[in-house]
């Protein structure tokens, strides 16, 4: 199947500091692929490059066009969006003008996106005249990828959706990102929570020191001794003895 992202020998740098060095990645259409490791691994970087929020020295190419010369905007118009990992929510405005925000560059299909995002969040739709600012953290996180969805992606990247929220809270969003693939969109997931993300993605990539360590299959990521005792550890324990 012809990939929907390729990403060819990247490199982002932040002055003389090269942050990611020599990445390639695909990700093909309906399909979860997760990039799991430790904390300053280079992750977010990358997933920020691939939006074009940093300069990124290699190839970016998406559903066929080479993203290089197009900024941001242009990329989400394309089919490309990213939620990022502190959700820059708009505060002091509603649940409803954050989702339509989401929406601004097709505006026509905004009442089908609507439908859309309640039928994945019924929460948000019973807090739509809510202030943002006043959301759990959970509901913050599911209002962050609503109002990425909005624009109708065929590509959704998520930096760290588990990040601070309870395990009931991280099962649920979990469970809608699956759900993603089932509705047609694809999915570029970085998390640190690696037991999770890999139980729901088809591939995997692990990230060390802004490379590529490891990448396959993510039941075959999941069962390397190395990933094992570095990211899964005693979570992994747990779900063996139980």
């Amino acid at each position: 199947m012809t990939a929907l992202l390729t990403v060819a020998d990247a490199h982002v740098s932040y002055g003389k500091v090269e942050a990611v060095r020599s990445v390639s990645l695909e990700v093909r259409p309906g399909e979860i692929v997760t990039i799991v490791g430790a904390n300053g691994a280079g992750k977010t970087t990358l997933l920020n490059a691939i939006m074009g929020v940093l300069p990124l020295q290699g190839t970016v190419s998406f559903a066929g066009t080479n993203l290089g010369p197009l900024d941001i905007e242009d990329r989400v118009s394309a089919g490309l969006s990213l939620v990022p990992e502190h959700r820059e929510l708009f505060a002091t405005m509603s649940v409803e003008e954050n989702l339509q925000l989401g929406a601004f560059r097709n505006a026509a299909a905004a009442a089908r996106s609507f439908e859309r995002v309640y039928a994945l969040f019924p929460r948000l739709q019973e807090r739509r005249a809510q202030l943002a600012g006043t959301l759990s953290g959970g509901e913050q996180q599911m209002l962050a990828m609503g109002r990425a969805l909005m624009g109708q992606p065929k590509l959704l990247m998520l930096d760290e959706p588990s990040l601070g929220l309870a395990p009931r809270i991280v099962a649920d969003i979990f469970k809608i990102i699956a759900d993603l693939k089932q509705a047609g969109v694809a999915v570029l997931l970085v998390e640190q929570n690696a037991q999770a993300a890999l139980q729901i993605a088809d591939r995997a990539y692990v990230m060390e020191l802004g490379e590529f360590v490891l990448s396959g299959a993510a039941k075959d990521i999941a069962a390397d001794q190395r990933v094992i005792a570095s990211y899964l550890g005693f979570q992994h324990e747990e779900a063996a003895a139980s």
